[in-house]
């Protein structure tokens, strides 16, 4: 038998690859019984923050490590596809249609037993997979601290909020994606410099909720709408507000500053704000939403939120296996391994459930090769200086680089610019990245 705790993207994916394997799983989940600052219900892979897999280009990190899993029969892409919702370039899903399947698929397999229970001292007797995620339970974490000698790292991260698709304008909205890639798939509402002034100046005076560990980071990559204009009154129109690549029809031009909305649910019923993840209090959310033009009269599905996550210092507890160093029989997959995003959650729990399928049957771990994207997610894991650790999310930067002369990228920025020099990087990085995927399944005997 072997013990997954925890039934989020990675914990999902780790017991449907195991029984795949033919082996007998059982995953222990504290949800609905014993709930946490943002779950709302007692499915497997759950997602609480957004909706989204990210970009399914082919050449960005997170399309070369979707192509990798999907190599290897990962059940969460499978099962985002089935569930799959307009998003221009990118995989997003229908939340209640994804999370409903993962469940079936789990509960269904034969091999898989589920109990709802609240672990607090795993029997390392068994092979045992720690996927409790960010919102690990106070005893679990307090019984990995003491068991590894080290402290756990925390961070904030925050939660969009989500509106009805009926109380949107869209006599001022209007539905389409950057550049028209992917179709007519967000709704965007603009905003002139004076209504860009007059949100900018609400927000920053709107109430916050207070954080109770005021030393406690933020996730970069996932700041809270507020935060970011803390920085500077044009952050915003540089990140989640920025208006390049949208034609309003009624102008012909970009405008000022522009919020995108992306399909939340298969039905279109209801949508979220991208990029607006806040530590707003409800009431002031209402107020300062509102002044979007086109969410004047918004009725909110679900206000955005806060929460306190907790991850491991990974380079001196982990492996490139993810197996714990110092420990017999245990490993830790997901976001508490110091990834970041449902895409690397999911691919952590499928490498933990190739490591412990080897390790059950005496075998040596053999670790993804760092010039594959999930290869370099773990190998940063093991590596990483463990002084200024920090999650992270799959990147082209964390990949070896490309050997000097393959590309002729001097001819390639003088007949293309800098967009053909990426394309060509990104190519070559998935080239080779698949290569060695299928060498590296090779050696394990196949993918199966």
């Amino acid at each position: 038998m072997i013990h997954i705790i925890g039934a989020g993207l990675a914990g999902s994916e780790a017991a449907w690859q195991l029984a795949s394997r033919g082996h007998e799983v059982l995953i222990s989940e504290m949800r609905p019984r014993w709930t946490t600052p943002a779950h709302s219900t007692d499915r497997a892979a759950e997602m609480v923050c957004s909706n989204s897999f990210k970009s399914d280009d082919p050449y960005s990190a997170t399309g070369i490590l979707k192509a990798e899993l999907r190599r290897m029969d990962s059940l969460i892409l499978r099962c985002a596809k089935a569930t799959r919702v307009p998003a221009g370039n990118s995989l997003a899903v229908d939340r209640e249609a994804f999370s409903g399947m993962v469940t079936a698929e789990l509960k269904a397999h034969p091999r898989i037993r589920w109990e709802e229970a609240q672990v607090a001292c795993p029997d390392l007797t068994m092979p045992t997979i720690l996927a409790t995620g960010p919102l690990t339970s106070e005893p679990l974490a307090a019984w990995l601290a003491d068991l590894t000698g080290n402290g756990s790292l925390h961070f904030y991260d925050a939660i969009a909020p989500i509106v009805e698709r009926d109380s949107i304008d869209m006599g001022i909205a209007w539905m389409a994606a950057r550049y028209d890639k992917g179709g007519p798939d967000f709704i965007n509402c603009p905003m002139d410099k004076v209504q860009y002034e007059r949100f900018l100046d609400a927000l920053l005076a709107a109430e916050r909720v207070p954080l109770h560990e005021v030393d406690t980071p933020y996730f970069e990559a996932c700041l809270p709408i507020e935060v970011m204009a803390d920085r500077g009154r044009e952050t915003l129109r540089h990140g989640p507000m920025k208006p390049v690549g949208l034609d309003d029809p009624r102008t012909g031009r970009w405008p000022h500053a522009v919020i995108q909305l992306r399909q939340d649910t298969l039905a279109g019923e209801h949508f979220n704000l991208v990029g607006f993840q806040t530590r707003l209090k409800w009431g002031a959310q209402k107020e300062v939403f509102r002044l979007i033009p086109g969410l004047e009269v918004a009725e909110f599905v679900r206000f955005g939120s806060i929460h306190r996550n907790t991850y491991i210092q990974a380079p001196r507890m982990l492996d490139a296996t993810l197996a714990v160093k110092s420990i017999a029989n245990l490993w830790i997959a997901g976001q508490l391994s110091g990834v970041e995003g449902y895409l690397e959650s999911a691919a952590g729990g499928l490498a933990a459930a190739f490591a412990v399928d080897r390790a059950v049957q005496g075998l040596v771990a053999l670790p993804f090769p760092p010039e594959t994207v999930l290869g370099s997610l773990l190998h940063y894991l093991a590596h990483a200086s463990s002084k200024d650790f920090g999650p992270t999310n799959a990147m082209l930067g964390l990949l070896p680089p490309l050997p000097e002369g393959l590309l002729d990228l001097r001819g390639l920025k003088r007949t293309g610019g800098t967009r053909a020099v990426k394309s060509a990087k990104g190519r070559a990085h998935r080239e080779r990245a698949l290569l060695a995927l299928d060498r590296h399944l090779q050696a394990l005997g196949g993918a199966r």
